[in-house]
């Protein structure tokens, strides 16, 4: 009998939790340290393809109510790019002996990303305001804006409560739709999809497990097919955020 009564407890705890609506927030404090692991791949038809990963350090620096500053810094970038039948190849973290022409030729591009320091403004939604690289590498605050893949809605949600938010790149405009999945005791599932258009035009899918606490997005993924020019282009990109 006393089975049976924590049984149901338990799931009547689930039922309860998973009934909940959720107010999701950045709840950040000053001081704090992150590490963030973002994985990037794209293939063009059968003879292109890159990967790309990045290792990055993120301190915030300030709070003040609803928004907060942050610096951001890359700690590690590795690529492997597939072009015509070669295979070029990047880690950061080899030296000099280790890399062959076409690894050093990229490690004079990418020395200078290592060495910057990327400060960011934002807020509790997720929007990031602001992003300012120092010394100036071009390109790098793209990065910075595309860390923050969920803005988060004004009000509260529930299970099936779906939100939008757009984003504009490089001439390409994305529209998703964020769809709450479950809400657990710790964590808030919420489904991704949405479509491009412009240059490029195609479908969005993909997800984001949020920290129901912190409100921080601990991973998320995020996968669009896409023609472009006539040609056909997979992408994929996943993040994930951790304290330190």
């Amino acid at each position: 009998m006393k089975k049976l009564v924590i049984i149901f407890l338990v799931i009547s705890a689930n039922i309860s939790s998973a009934q909940d609506a959720v107010l999701l927030r950045l709840n950040y404090e000053k001081g704090a340290n992150y590490s963030v692991s973002m994985n990037m791949s794209q293939e063009m038809g059968t003879m292109m393809s890159m990967g790309m990963s990045i290792d990055m350090g993120v301190k915030i620096l300030d709070v003040k109510g609803e928004n907060y500053e942050s610096e951001m810094k890359f700690t590690k970038i590795s690529m492997d790019l597939l072009q015509g039948g070669n295979v070029v190849s990047f880690d950061s973290s080899k030296n000099d002996d280790e890399l062959d022409e076409a690894g050093k030729m990229i490690k004079t591009q990418m020395g200078p990303m290592l060495e910057a320091v990327v400060f960011t403004k934002g807020n509790n939604l997720g929007e990031i305001t602001e992003a300012i690289v120092e010394p100036n590498v071009p390109g790098m605050e793209d990065i910075a804006y595309q860390s923050s893949n969920v803005v988060y809605p004004e009000e509260m949600v529930k299970i099936g409560s779906t939100w939008t938010m757009s984003k504009e790149e490089k001439g390409m405009k994305m529209d998703f739709l964020y769809t709450v999945k479950s809400i657990l005791k710790e964590t808030v599932l919420v489904d991704l999809s949405g479509e491009v258009s412009g240059m490029g035009a195609g479908k969005i899918t993909g997800n984001v497990t949020i920290d129901r606490v912190s409100g921080i997005p601990t991973k998320s993924l995020i996968e669009m097919n896409l023609s472009v020019t006539e040609q056909k282009l997979k992408m994929k990109v996943t993040t994930e955020m951790a304290k330190k």
